[in-house]
């Protein structure tokens, strides 16, 4: 990891600005009561364990002494007022990639301002993780105003030294700086290889929301023309002959991302650069 705390330029600052003050606007008028509501999880403290009762969750159920008393027994767990929330954010270079002059990155920080200044109002702590191939850059998890800005500032003026993606460094750096359950935002174009498993075993340690950003354009490959296209790959500079409609085919993401969030029971919202992405995070949250 390097450091990516230089002074940036006023275009950045600018825009930087900008995000900030719609993302509190829409914290502070849209997502008033629905933040709690959406990100309060099962407390992960243990309490006692008592008879169960009718509208417990079976989950809840210790069976060891359901066995041993021959009646059915709950744990029940505190109620954690304070909720830890990460940000697993791509910068790999297929994250710059755009046709209507809005980066995939600059939506990904949106997005994460919205949800950060959502946990600034609920005094929550936030926490960040930018990848490539490699880890970038960490922020570890705190509260405030300052901090929060700090997060919307290095996504955008942050500068990788990689330009490919592997979604599993995110992951597995992650479970080695945070022990304790926390809610996971993952949010990428998912243009990564073999992370599944890891996504799998995330869920199960903590409360995972998945966010897949892609350009317009990228929507219209689900249902691509008939013919062989060249492209340069972003991530490795190299040239790709592609048989559109076979590769559509075989590499839907949003198909693929769909099917894992359902297999997995996690929050999944799959947007684009063209559309008002930051409400349907809204939406997705007042749904929860």
């Amino acid at each position: 990891m390097r450091n990516n705390n230089l002074k940036i330029s006023d275009k950045v600052l600018a825009k930087a600005k900008l995000i900030q003050s719609k993302a509190a606007y829409l914290a502070n008028d849209e997502l008033s009561g629905e933040y709690t509501s959406a990100f309060k999880g099962r407390g992960i403290e243990f309490e006692e364990v008592r008879e169960y009762r009718e509208g417990d969750e079976v989950r809840d159920i210790d069976w060891k002494v359901t066995a041993r008393f021959k009646k059915p027994f709950v744990k029940t767990f505190k109620d954690e007022r304070e909720i830890t929330i990460f940000f697993l954010i791509d910068v790999s270079k297929s994250t710059n990639f755009t046709t209507i002059n809005k980066k995939k990155s600059e939506v990904i920080a949106e997005i994460t301002a919205l949800l950060s200044y959502a946990s600034l109002r609920n005094k929550d702590k936030t926490g960040l993780i930018i990848f490539s191939d490699k880890v970038e850059h960490y922020i570890p998890p705190s509260r405030g105003q300052a901090h929060v800005w700090k997060i919307i500032r290095d996504i955008l003026d942050f500068n990788p030294e990689s330009s490919k993606t592997d979604i599993n460094v995110g992951i597995d750096f992650l479970q080695k700086v945070r022990k304790k359950k926390a809610v996971v935002f993952v949010i990428s174009d998912f243009l990564s290889e073999d992370f599944e498993k890891n996504l799998t075993l995330l869920s199960k340690m903590h409360e995972l929301r998945l966010v897949s950003v892609k350009d317009p354009m990228e929507s219209t490959i689900v249902n691509p023309p008939k013919g062989i296209f060249r492209f340069i790959d972003l991530e490795t500079e190299e040239l790709r002959v592609v048989d559109l409609q076979r590769r559509a085919k075989k590499d839907n993401i949003r198909d693929k991302m769909l099917d894992l969030s359902k297999r997995l029971g996690v929050w999944y919202l799959d947007v684009d650069s063209k559309t008002n992405y930051l409400d349907q995070i809204v939406k997705k949250l007042k749904r929860k």
